[in-house]
C-alpha cells in the first residue's frame, strides 16, 4: 500500500475530551436534576459521535488524521491517529453510547437505582478511554488509555455495592491490572530498548514488521506477553473476570462488556498482530499457530459452558468470550481477509450482542426474571423485546441477511487463504453451538406456555428500554447491507 497522506486535525482530541465536558455537567447536575443530567449525557454522546463520523470522508479518501498530544519519551509521543480500523471501532463505540444512554434512562429509573450521577459520570469517562484506544498511534498511547479504561469501569462493575459486586469488582480489577503490569508493561519496555542501539518507537505506522529483527524465540515470547497482557480480550484461561463482571447493571454489561471493554482488548491484540508484527512476519513465525489454537479452544469451550448456563446474562457472558475468540483468531490467521474479518467482527458482534444484553435488561425491568427457564411464554407478552432477541441471536450465530454472517464469512476466507481448513471447521462447529445456546431462549419465550396467571399481566419494559433494543436489532440488518463500506474501512490500514 502507498504511503498515506497525514492530515493534522484537532478532531481526534475533540472526540476524546467531549465526554470529559459531559462529565463536568453530569456532576454539577447531581441527583436532584436528573433530566438535566441525562440531557447533558445525550449531548456529550451526540457531539462525540458527530465528530467521529465527520472524519469518515477524510479516511475513506485515503488519508490519515493525526493529533500530537505530548512528547513523553524520546521517539515515543502521546499521539492520536485515526485510520480505517480505528475509525470503525470509534464509530461503533460512539454510536452505541447514544443508544445505551437512552436505554440507561429506562433501566436505571425503572429500577429506581441509586447513585445514578456516579453511574453516568464513570460511563462518560469510560467512553473517553475507549475512543483513546481506538485512536492511539502507538503502543504507549494505547497502554495509557487501556489502563484508564480499567480504572474508570471499576466503579461501574461494583455499582450495586453488595458482596457479589465487590467480589466481582476485585476479580475484574485484579485480573486486568495484574496482566497489564506483569505481562504488557514488560513487553512494551522490551520493544522500546530494542535493536542494536536503535529505537523501536512502538508506532503502528512506522514499525510494522520491524519486530522481525528479533529472534524467533523472542518474537514468540513477545507475542505471548502481548496476547495475554491485553487480558480484556478474554482469552482462556484469563477469562474469569468477564462472567464475574456481569454483576454490574445491564447497561454496563451491554456497552462496556459487549462493546467497549472487551472490544478494546481484542482491538489491542489486533493492533499488535496486524501493525506491530504485520501479516508477513506473523505468517512466517514458526510456532505462531499456538495463538490460533488458543483462540479456537476459547471459542469452543466457552460455547460449551454457555450451554449449561441458566442465568441469561451469564449465558451471554460466556457467549461473548467465544465471540472475542473470533477476533483474535482472525488476527492470528495473518492473512488480509482474515484480519479484515477480525475488524468487521468487532462491529458485527457489538451490534448483535448489545441487542441481546438490552433484551436481558428489559426482561429484568419488566418482570424481575433473569433465568432462561423463567421465560416461558414471555414472547407473547413482550413481542418487541423477544423479537429483537431473536434477531440479535441470529446475527451472532452468523445467518444472512444479518451482519454476523459477513464477518464470519471473511474469517473463513482468511483461513482458506492460510490453508487452515481446520479453522473453518472450528467456525462451523462454534456456529452450531451458538444455535444450541441462543435459540432455546427465544423458543422458550415464544412456544412455551406461561408459568402462572401473574405472567399473563406482563407487558413490555418502559419505552426508553424498548426503543434502543429495536434500533440495534435493525442495525444488525443494516450492517449486512453496509458491509462493503465497513470492509473498506477495515482494510484502510497504513
Amino acid at each position: 500500500m502507498s504511503t498515506p497522506i497525514i492530515v493534522e486535525d484537532i478532531r481526534p482530541l475533540i472526540a476524546l475530551i467531549a465526554p470529559w465536558f459531559g462529565l463536568i455537567g453530569i456532576m454539577l447536575s447531581g441527583e436532584k436534576r436528573a433530566n438535566l443530567r441525562e440531557t447533558i449525557t445525550f449531548v456529550a454522546a451526540s457531539v462525540q459521535a458527530a465528530v467521529v463520523l465527520s472524519m469518515l470522508p477524510i479516511i475513506l479518501g485515503g488519508s490519515i488524521i493525526e493529533f500530537h498530544i505530548w512528547q513523553i519519551f524520546s521517539y515515543v509521543p502521546m499521539l492520536l491517529r485515526v485510520d480505517g480500523p480505528g475509525l470503525l471501532f470509534g464509530c461503533v463505540a460512539s454510536l452505541l453510547w447514544i443508544a445505551t444512554t437512552l436505554y440507561s434512562i429506562g433501566y436505571m429509573r425503572g429500577l429506581h437505582e441509586h447513585a445514578q450521577t456516579r453511574f453516568y459520570s464513570f460511563f462518560a469517562l469510560s467512553l473517553s478511554a475507549t475512543i483513546g484506544v481506538a485512536f492511539s498511534a502507538n503502543l504507549l498511547t494505547i497502554y495509557f488509555f487501556y489502563e484508564m479504561l480499567s480504572v474508570s469501569t471499576f466503579p461501574l462493575v461494583t455499582h450495586m455495592q453488595d458482596r457479589e459486586a465487590r467480589t466481582g469488582g476485585r476479580t475484574y480489577l485484579g485480573y486486568l491490572l495484574f496482566t497489564s503490569l506483569c505481562l504488557l508493561l514488560p513487553a512494551l519496555s522490551w520493544c522500546y530498548v530494542w535493536l542494536d542501539g536503535g529505537k523501536m518507537t512502538m508506532d503502528f505506522l512506522a514499525d510494522t514488521g520491524k519486530i522481525g529483527h528479533f529472534s524467533q524465540t523472542e518474537q514468540i515470547v513477545l507475542l505471548f506477553l502481548f496476547t495475554y497482557g491485553f487480558a480484556k480480550a478474554g482469552l482462556m484461561p484469563l477469562h474469569s473476570w468477564l462472567p464475574g463482571a456481569m454483576v454490574a447493571p445491564t447497561p454496563v454489561s451491554a456497552l462496556l462488556h459487549a462493546v467497549a471493554v472487551v472490544k478494546v482488548g481484542v482491538f489491542c491484540v489486533y493492533r499488535v498482530y496486524a501493525d506491530i508484527y504485520g501479516t508477513e512476519v506473523l505468517s512466517k513465525l514458526s510456532g505462531e499457530d499456538w495463538a490460533m489454537i488458543i483462540a479456537s479452544a476459547t471459542i469452543l469451550i466457552s460455547s460449551l459452558i454457555a450451554l449449561s448456563q441458566d442465568n441469561l446474562k451469564r449465558r451471554l457472558a460466556f457467549s461473548t468470550i467465544g465471540q472475542l475468540g473470533y477476533v483474535v483468531l482472525g488476527a492470528a490467521i495473518a492473512t488480509d481477509r482474515g484480519q479484515g474479518g477480525a475488524v468487521l467482527h468487532i462491529a458485527m458482534h457489538a451490534c448483535g450482542k448489545i441487542t441481546l444484553f438490552f433484551c436481558a435488561g428489559a426482561i429484568f425491568v419488566a418482570t424481575g426474571k433473569k433465568y432462561v427457564s423463567q421465560l416461558r411464554g414471555l414472547g407473547r407478552r413482550m413481542p418487541i423485546t423477544m423479537g429483537a432477541f431473536m434477531i440479535g441471536s441470529l446475527s451472532v450465530i452468523g445467518l444472512p441477511p444479518l451482519g454476523g454472517f459477513i464477518s464470519k464469512w471473511y474469517l473463513a476466507l482468511g483461513a482458506l487463504d492460510r490453508d487452515a481448513m481446520w479453522v473453518v471447521v472450528v467456525l462451523l462447529i462454534s456456529s452450531l453451538l451458538n444455535v444450541f445456546y441462543l435459540l432455546p431462549v427465544a423458543i422458550t419465550a415464544f412456544f412455551r406456555t406461561e408459568e402462572s396467571e401473574k405472567d399473563q399481566k406482563i407487558k413490555e419494559a418502559p419505552w426508553p428500554c424498548v426503543i434502543p433494543l429495536a434500533l440495534t436489532a435493525l442495525g444488525c440488518f443494516g450492517l449486512f447491507f453496509w458491509s462493503d463500506a465497513l470492509l473498506k474501512l477495515a482494510e484502510l490500514t497504513p
